[in-house]
């Protein structure tokens, strides 16, 4: 029987396995580098606070910047601030200077499933040719109007619905497609509830 000495000397002789190359617009090997050896040496690096800071404008129009965040042990800001308009249309008594905010939401989950798609799928060595998705959420307005006290505010249900074609089988590709699910943050904080605080500061 081999001893363990020499188990764990065969295992240090053995070539590592080298990661796959970038794909997909993704730099692969740093994706890796940062998941499996940064991070998994230093799970600390892992907590993040990302920061919205929103002014209304008028009526129901509204816009959001993202430009600051915490993570990885520190400050960081984007290459450049974002912004987000929101509002409400017309039908809806607004002006229809962006998109609702019901409808980020749809556009949130859209968005980071998709970056899981990319990212796993690089890291599976499947090579992408198109990803596309529609979202759709049901919602009854007799919630937030406050003309039903058997209706949620929220959605009722969301349905997203994904093509994706690429150089994989079409099993592996469903898969690519359930891994990002799994793993997707914005698909937890709507299916898991999250703690969410309101503080308010008043003035004249």
């Amino acid at each position: 029987m081999e001893s363990a000495t020499a188990t764990a000397a065969h295992q240090a002789a053995a070539p590592r396995k080298s990661p796959p190359p970038p794909r997909n617009g993704v730099d692969t090997p740093k994706l890796l580098e940062t998941i499996f050896v940064v991070v998994a040496g230093q799970p600390e690096l892992a907590k993040f606070t990302f920061r919205a800071q929103n002014r209304w404008i008028s009526g129901t129009h509204s816009r959001s910047t993202m430009h600051g965040f915490h993570g990885a042990g520190g400050e960081h800001v984007h290459k450049e601030a974002f912004t987000a308009d929101a509002d409400h249309p017309a039908v809806l008594v607004g002006q229809d200077n962006g998109p609702t905010p019901v409808e980020w939401v749809l556009h949130a989950l859209a968005a980071c499933l998709t970056s899981g798609i990319g990212n796993i799928a690089s890291a599976r060595g499947v090579t992408l040719h198109e990803v596309e998705s529609t979202v759709e959420g049901d919602i009854d307005l007799l919630g937030i109007f406050g003309l039903s006290e058997e209706v949620r505010n929220g959605y009722q249900a969301i349905r997203v619905s994904f093509k994706v074609s690429g150089e994989a089988p079409a099993e592996t590709l469903r898969e690519v497609v359930e891994q990002a699910r799994t793993r997707s943050a914005v698909y937890d904080i709507l299916t898991n509830r999250t703690p969410v605080t309101v503080a308010v500061e008043t003035g004249h």
